[in-house]
C-alpha cells in the first residue's frame, strides 16, 4: 500500500464533468516520485463566478489550456489498475473523473479507490492544521499532496 496515486480535481461548475485543474501525486515505496499539476480547459471554458471564488481559476487562466481528454494520457498510467487516493474521494473526485471520461468519450479504468477523508472521518484544511501538513487549500496539487501525506501517515500507523 505504500505505492499510490494521490489526486485532486477542481471544477468550473458544480457539474462533474468541469475539471479545470488536476493535481497528482505519485508515490512508489513510500517516497514521491512523481507530481503532474495540470490546468485544464473546462466544457467551453466556462467557470461560475463562485467556483472561481473558491480555487481562484478562471477562464482567462484556461483559456489556452488543453481539454481533458488531451491530457488523459499524462493521468491514465497513475490511474488505471492503481491505488488511487483522495481526500472525499467516493463524494467528489472519484465520480468527477468518471464523469469527466464519460463526458469525453473515454472509459473508466479499473483502480482502487481509497479516501483519507473516511478514515480521518475530518475535512482537509482541519487535518491539514491538526498534523502541521503545509495547503493551499483548493490548489490540486497542494490537496493531492496533503492527501498523499495523510495517506502515508494512516499505513504507518
Amino acid at each position: 500500500m505504500n505505492t499510490f496515486t494521490a489526486i485532486d480535481f477542481e471544477t468550473a461548475q458544480g457539474y462533474r464533468w468541469s475539471i479545470c485543474q488536476v493535481g497528482l501525486i505519485r508515490v512508489e515505496n513510500g517516497i514521491v516520485t512523481k507530481e503532474l499539476d495540470i490546468l485544464v480547459q473546462p466544457p467551453n471554458n466556462y467557470y461560475w463566478d463562485r467556483f472561481t471564488a473558491i480555487h481562484g481559476i478562471s477562464a482567462k487562466d484556461t483559456f489556452k489550456s488543453p481539454t481533458f481528454d488531451a491530457i488523459w494520457h499524462q493521468v491514465e498510467p497513475y490511474i488505471s489498475n492503481q491505488n488511487v487516493i483522495a481526500h472525499n474521494g467516493f463524494g467528489f473526485d472519484f465520480p468527477v473523473l468518471s464523469n469527466t471520461l464519460s463526458y469525453y468519450g473515454l472509459s473508466t479504468p479499473e483502480y482502487h479507490k481509497f479516501c483519507t477523508y473516511k478514515m480521518y472521518k475530518s475535512n482537509l484544511a482541519d487535518l491539514c492544521k491538526e498534523h502541521k501538513i503545509p495547503l493551499n487549500h483548493h490548489d490540486a496539487l497542494s490537496d493531492a499532496r496533503a492527501c498523499a501525506e495523510l495517506f502515508l501517515r494512516w499505513i504507518s500507523k
